[in-house]
């Protein structure tokens, strides 16, 4: 048998999990996550949105809210922009692993929607202005994951 996920309207509620850090890309992010699930006929009574300090902090609440057994996917929101320090390698690092880690967790979709950016220009191209909107296709992938695992059940 073959199992695909594909894009129809998806049962359920959706978390969204959102940095302020970085609000000016961040923002356009949660824009495109709201357009993809308004286009994937998720209305907007039926995402949350959550906000948190930092990319840093996505993981923890990411994982709270997949073990709660009220959403179908949680889409996790954050740039990270590459300074003059290591502290960009940490802070990516451990929201990539604290994002996968809450997926696996809580066995409920987290998607992975955090930019990690040398300069703001190319996070701004990433967020809608040249390079599409890493936070639509993040709430595409959370919509085909959520119909996947319907069809695994």
């Amino acid at each position: 048998m073959h199992y695909e996920g594909d894009f129809s309207p998806p049962a359920g509620r959706f978390a969204v999990v959102a940095a302020r850090f970085n609000a000016l890309v961040v923002d356009q992010l949660l824009a495109g996550v709201l357009d993809a699930f308004t286009r994937h006929g998720i209305p907007a009574d039926r995402v949350d949105v959550v906000r948190v300090p930092g990319s840093f902090e996505i993981p923890v609440v990411a994982q709270h809210l997949g073990k709660g057994g009220k959403y179908a996917a949680v889409v996790c929101l954050g740039c990270i922009i590459r300074g003059d320090t290591d502290h960009y390698d940490h802070v990516a690092g451990s929201a990539t692993s604290g994002i996968l880690n809450a997926g696996l967790s809580s066995g409920v979709p987290v998607v992975f929607g955090v930019l990690t950016c040398d300069t703001l220009e190319q996070a701004l191209h990433r967020a809608g202005a040249k390079a599409g909107n890493k936070g639509f296709e993040a709430a595409v992938t959370a919509v085909e994951m959520v119909n996947l695992m319907a069809k695994l059940k």
